[in-house]
């Protein structure tokens, strides 16, 4: 029998998270993929001018109750829902507690700097650290006391041990498969990756982090320092 385990997710934008459904994507026992099922909610419900907008909006469930149902349901293998917790825009979370929930993080000195090339005009709620934040202490105080954390960049520098780890924690089987992938879009990709995964589909695996030093400007700095606190906190805690 399949194992029917539906995995959440939750990460901000620019963290690595779609190498890392590529991951996912990759083992013979994930049979269903959803690639930020609220975004299109998000879009209707918050009016915000998002590149591909009026795309995106007609390529998905749009309306916030229909999105909670579909990410409960279960199949005949793995789901793998990659969130940006930014998109979910109630505190209504009970629909959580039936699902594994995990938290993929990276320094926001590193999100900023990506994002803000993709988007130059977004701010601290659009980087998705606070609502992170509200879904792990929802998470931690009502479903499971220590849910998993993955820090993108010790992902990216030691991808065996840490999706090892992973896997042993949501009690799913080690796939070897899950450190390589073959570039180009997926089917599973949502409508907007021409836009936003221009690097991703390139990539065939993780690769270590560069030592390029990075330079921000005043206003990503401001950013910066409003989530380095919630990145710090949940760093202690990362696999």
């Amino acid at each position: 029998m399949l194992n029917n385990t539906v995995i959440a997710m939750w990460s901000g934008p620019r963290n690595l998270s779609t190498a890392l459904m590529r991951s996912f994507g990759n083992r013979s026992d994930v049979t269903n993929i959803l690639d930020e099922p609220f975004y299109a909610s998000y879009l209707v419900s918050t009016n915000k001018d998002h590149p591909m907008k009026k795309e995106v909006i007609h390529s998905q469930l749009n309306n916030i109750d229909d999105v909670k149902k579909q990410c409960q349901s279960r199949n005949n293998g793995i789901t793998y829902q990659k969130h940006m917790t930014h998109h979910i825009i109630d505190n209504d979370f009970s629909w959580m507690d039936s699902i594994t929930n995990c938290f993929l993080i990276r320094n926001p000195e590193m999100v900023v700097h990506s994002f803000m090339k993709s988007w130059s005009v977004g701010e601290f709620e659009d980087i998705g650290f606070q609502k992170q934040f509200d879904i792990y202490n929802y998470v931690k105080k009502n479903i499971n006391d220590n849910p998993p954390i993955i820090d993108a960049s010790r992902l990216r520098s030691n991808p065996e041990q840490v999706l090892s780890k992973f896997c042993k924690i949501i009690d799913i089987e080690w796939d070897n498969n899950m450190l390589e992938w073959s570039a180009g879009l997926k089917d599973y990709d949502g409508i907007w990756a021409k836009h936003w995964y221009p690097s991703v589909m390139n990539s065939t695996s993780f690769k270590p982090d560069t030592n390029n030093s990075i330079k921000l400007s005043d206003n990503e700095k401001r950013i910066v320092d409003l989530a380095m606190p919630i990145y710090e906190e949940l760093y202690k805690r990362a696999i």
